[in-house]
């Protein structure tokens, strides 16, 4: 039965963004006083998607009986994750010294308020990579699943499904029951998606309002650089690599539509992450696959913070007069694709990732950060984008690569849009 037009989410969540945008832009007080609309939506999805990564997980590696192929799926989705990571951190780099964004600004750096940025800092502190490490293991088998967190949901999954695989029938009646709870948790998304667009309204309202499109003025031609840099880099990165498996990226956008909107409209990726998970076996990607590759990707295929870290973070040496040397740059490089892996989920991961970066690299003062905060939450919503469209095309890959991608699917679901 064919839905009527104002029914369809991705128009809904396109309307509120557009009211959002105008409360916030005429009337900003109450525009800003919309923020618990966005920040309630946000916890609602958060609230289940620790059960639907947990069961999506498990009910597909229990499924797959083969150990081996789970090694496997693995394996190759953080070859894709490392490879297309690196390529983004490398073409910020390359954007940067060719269009050099903050050239001409010539800031002193002792008139920067080094407080703004004390948090961040402090925080970027915290996300060592031996702390990363320790911290995708959780404190109880149940607290990975009640505190939210990705990793350690997806640690806890892994190490279940692993489980059921290895115990034969009695595996299998428990892999049935989780089975027939997942149909409920899917349905239990379906009925929270309807609060969407309110989400989208208040979240982008408290943006406007609280930040005004004015902000965007002094720093438009960074903001401008990091968004068309972001789609040069999903357009022709990404639309190759899309090219070479048989389907077109553009159409995958498309069908992704209503799910980018919201991302776009909460400015968090993680708003659509299960609609993700149920778009992709729809497509005809595995669960299997899916299952591992789309939480994954949460945390360690983020192409648009890649792009954002060394574009913004040579754009502060510009702004500065801090000449890097080219043993310099690759140094920066080399702490970003490390740093980029100790924040990964953490809140505001993106700003707090520049953080440790340049904390490491002493050339260039972490202080600079307070010259981009005005806008961080401007370009926040293109790296959520970014990032989400890259696992589209990453977990489209991987299934690719094992074999077991339904092309027919696949076609009918992008061929319908």
């Amino acid at each position: 039965m064919r839905r009527r037009w104002y029914a369809h989410l991705y128009l809904q969540v396109l309307v509120a963004i557009a009211a959002g945008v105008t409360l916030g832009h005429f009337w900003p007080e109450t525009g800003a006083a919309m923020k618990p609309l966005g920040d309630g939506f946000i916890k609602l999805v958060k609230m289940i998607i620790a059960p639907v990564i947990f069961l999506t997980i498990v009910t597909g590696i229990a499924g797959m009986r083969d150990l081996r192929a789970v090694g496997r799926v693995a394996g190759r989705a953080f070859a894709y994750f490392l490879t297309f990571s690196t390529l983004a951190l490398i073409v910020g780099l390359i954007v940067a010294n060719v269009v050099r964004p903050g050239a001409g600004l010539h800031i002193d750096p002792a008139t920067l308020d080094s407080a703004k940025v004390a948090d961040y800092a402090a925080k970027a502190h915290e996300t060592s990579v031996t702390g990363f490490l320790m911290g995708v293991i959780p404190d109880s088998f149940l607290s990975a699943l009640a505190s939210g967190d990705i990793l350690q949901t997806l640690f806890v999954a892994i190490l279940f499904g692993i489980g059921l695989a290895t115990i034969g029938e009695r595996g299998e009646r428990v892999v049935s029951l989780l089975e027939d709870v997942s149909a409920a948790v899917f349905r239990i998304v379906a009925i929270l998606m309807k609060a969407a667009p309110v989400g989208a309204f208040g979240a982008m309202a408290f943006t406007i309002g609280k930040y005004g499109v004015g902000t965007l003025a002094n720093l438009a031609f960074l903001v401008g650089t990091f968004y068309l840099t972001s789609l040069l880099f999903v357009l022709v990165v990404l639309g190759a690599v899309a090219r070479l498996c048989g389907f077109s990226i553009l159409r995958l956008i498309a069908y992704l539509k209503a799910e980018l909107l919201l991302v776009l409209g909460t400015s968090s990726s993680e708003s659509a992450l299960p609609l993700l998970i149920e778009k992709m076996e729809r497509a005809g990607c595995p669960k299997s696959v899916v299952g591992l590759v789309v939480p994954t990707g949460y945390s360690f295929n983020l192409d648009g913070t890649n792009i954002y870290m060394t574009l913004a973070a040579l754009f502060i040496a510009q702004a500065l007069d801090v000449h890097l040397t080219l043993g310099q740059e690759l140094l920066l490089l080399g702490v970003a694709m490390l740093s980029s892996k100790g924040a990964a989920g953490v809140t505001g991961a993106g700003f707090i990732t520049l953080a440790a970066t340049l904390s490491i690299v002493p050339s260039v003062p972490v202080a600079g950060m307070a010259l981009i905060l005005g806008v961080d939450r401007f370009m926040s919503e293109c790296r959520s984008l970014t990032n989400f469209i890259g696992n589209a095309v990453a977990t489209v890959v991987v299934s690719r690569w094992e074999g077991k991608l339904d092309h027919a699917a696949l076609d009918a679901a992008l061929g319908k849009v």
